[in-house]
């Protein structure tokens, strides 16, 4: 089984690059983040002629969640986060399937912090976490992806110093990343890649991905009764290369 997420930045503008990629690639799951589109105007027909079922939490210009199943229609098991009833932002999105359950997750960037909009990042985080630890304790089969707005070491940043101002890198946005993983999840890029310098984003500006000057904060978490089926994992860049393409790859696991 192959799960995937990839954050489009906008499903109906980079429609092409998606079809493309789903047509090339054939994810049997694919969790997709900021849609930035009402739930009425999300690309369905498209996505099922390409022979995908969905489901999807839009969200009018920001956020926007969907899991994309290929060949069957997933079913919906949870939308949105416990633990704040008067938030209205489309982040999380989850589906059952067969014996798994994967997450679908848009994380707040944070930005400009501090502020109001890293304490929401911050609380919506606290959520998170958790909630993954009670998917923990539930011991099923669990796979949390999408763009955690989080880089968790140096070594997911080029040129790491320049990153120290911005939410994505704060300590304490580092430090709530740890706490979810030292639950007993993993990560699964960087646990079949360690030591490597791989990235998921690249800004739009100054030639980044020409250069690679990226980072990594798109992520596949793996719960431990899933983790040892974990058989490969990787990021498509050449996703990222392709003309109106979204600033973000697509980043995959194989379970065996």
């Amino acid at each position: 089984m192959r799960i995937a997420t990839y954050n489009v930045n906008g499903v109906n503008g980079r429609l092409p690059v998606l079809l493309r990629w789903l047509e090339a690639t054939q994810p049997d799951i694919a969790c997709l983040q900021e849609l930035k589109t009402s739930d009425e105007k999300f690309p369905i027909a498209a996505i099922e002629s390409a022979g995908y079922g969905a489901i999807w939490h839009g969200q009018k210009s920001y956020n926007g969640v969907a899991i994309l199943a290929r060949g069957e229609q997933p079913h919906e098991t949870r939308r949105g986060l416990p633990g704040d009833p008067d938030d209205t932002h489309s982040r999380y999105l989850e589906t059952s399937v067969g014996e798994s359950t994967v997450g679908c997750i848009y994380l707040p960037n944070g930005n400009p912090a501090p502020g109001p909009r890293f304490t929401y990042k911050l609380r919506w985080f606290e959520r998170l976490n958790s909630y993954a630890s009670s998917l923990i304790k539930s011991k099923r089969h669990v796979a949390l992806c999408g763009d955690y707005n989080a880089v968790p070491t140096e070594l997911d940043a080029y040129r790491p110093e320049r990153w120290v101002g911005d939410a994505v890198f704060f300590p304490e946005t580092r430090s709530a990343y740890r706490a979810l993983t030292d639950q007993g999840w993993t990560d699964a890029l960087r646990e079949l890649h360690p030591g490597e310098a791989i990235y998921t984003y690249w800004d739009y500006f100054r030639n980044a991905f020409g250069r690679n000057a990226g980072l990594r904060m798109d992520h596949l978490l793996l719960s431990p009764q899933l983790a040892p089926r974990l058989a490969a994992a990787g990021v498509d860049r050449d996703i990222r290369a392709m003309e109106k393409t979204s600033d973000h790859a697509p980043v995959w696991v194989e379970l065996s």
